[in-house]
């Protein structure tokens, strides 16, 4: 499988912020934001790699600012580092006040695909290759952010185990 650039899997989003999505703030909602993050570090994961993709993981979305009602919301995901089946993506929601032009980096946060076949099981998927100081200062830190995310499923599945699937009216 040929390497390819983190910029060729540059994925970007734009919608404008209406009532629906706001809640009684004013303000977008932090799961809508979440479904763009998802879908536009999906896409860019499937650019990369070409195959489908299923979300493995998501690194904590840090809300770093208010989305108001009327402002425009630019979500943009590119693959950062890859590991066998697996790929990092970077994503970064820019609000902005479409009257004043106003702008201001509102979420970021980094998820994990996995490539697979028809059958849904992991599938290789080609290496990447930073090309950007941004895009090197990402792929630098990539391994260390992968040990901490095996560290955190594990701790995951600790939980699961010890609460189980029974409903607490249950017990």
């Amino acid at each position: 499988m040929e390497k390819r650039p983190c910029s060729s899997s540059l994925a970007v989003k734009t919608s404008h912020v209406l009532p629906p999505d706001t809640n009684y703030h004013g303000t977008l909602f932090g799961g809508i934001l979440m479904a763009h993050i998802d879908d536009i570090a999906a896409i860019a994961a499937v650019r990369h790699c070409r195959k489908a993709v299923v979300t493995a993981s998501t690194d904590s979305v840090d809300f770093l600012e208010p989305v108001k009602q009327g402002n425009s919301i630019c979500v943009e995901a590119f693959v950062t580092w890859t590991h066998n089946t697996s790929m990092e993506v970077f994503v970064k929601a820019v609000a902005e006040d479409l009257l004043s032009g106003e702008r201001n980096v509102a979420a970021t946060a980094f998820l994990t695909f996995v490539a697979v076949d028809e059958s849904l099981r992991p599938t290789p998927v080609p290496e990447v290759y930073p090309e950007s100081e941004s895009e090197k200062f990402l792929h630098e830190g990539a391994s260390l952010r992968a040990e901490r995310r095996r560290e955190r499923r594990n701790y995951s599945k600790d939980f699961a185990e010890r609460f189980g699937t029974v409903y607490p009216w249950n017990r």
